[in-house]
């Protein structure tokens, strides 16, 4: 099983999420450049948001694996870090791709009602679901430019 995780400038990277929570995690932070101590979630393009974090909490297995998480094999995923809302105040969700609101209106929404921010009123509908074929699946495991799979795909 793999997945396209996006990240950065329009970068992507192919992982294999079937390994040991902590690697996939640190790594995952690694290549976002996101501190070791943030949490980070996986946003899938139908809005789905797969948080990282709920398998390495405190009284976790010694092994947490991703087989808990629901993730779409496959599938594509915005890099998104979790900022812990203090006194009361919500989480806020940033998406750790640049360009969100360019390649996904829709998700750049969605992430603005989960941190309880006003939507844009641009008129964007909530995504129902909607998949990509798996002609337009990213193929190789490289980091690459978003640009060249917006041309794929749009």
């Amino acid at each position: 099983m793999f997945i396209t995780v996006m990240f950065g400038a329009g970068c992507w990277e192919l992982v294999n999420p079937w390994c040991n929570l902590v690697t996939l995690s640190a790594h995952l932070k690694q290549r976002g450049k996101v501190p070791t101590d943030a949490t980070i979630a996986l946003l899938a393009e139908d809005g789905h948001l797969v948080s990282l974090d709920k398998g390495l909490k405190e009284g976790a297995s010694p092994d947490p694996t991703m087989d808990s998480l629901q993730l779409q094999e496959r599938g594509t995923y915005v890099l998104v870090q979790i900022i812990k809302g203090e006194g009361g105040a919500p989480n806020r969700y940033e998406s750790l791709l640049e360009n969100l609101d360019d390649w996904n209106p829709e998700l750049a929404e969605e992430l603005r009602n989960l941190s309880g921010l006003p939507s844009l009123g641009n008129g964007s509908k909530k995504r129902t679901g909607t998949q990509r074929s798996r002609q337009d699946q990213v193929p190789t495991s490289r980091s690459r430019r978003v640009g060249s799979l917006l041309s794929k795909t749009r």
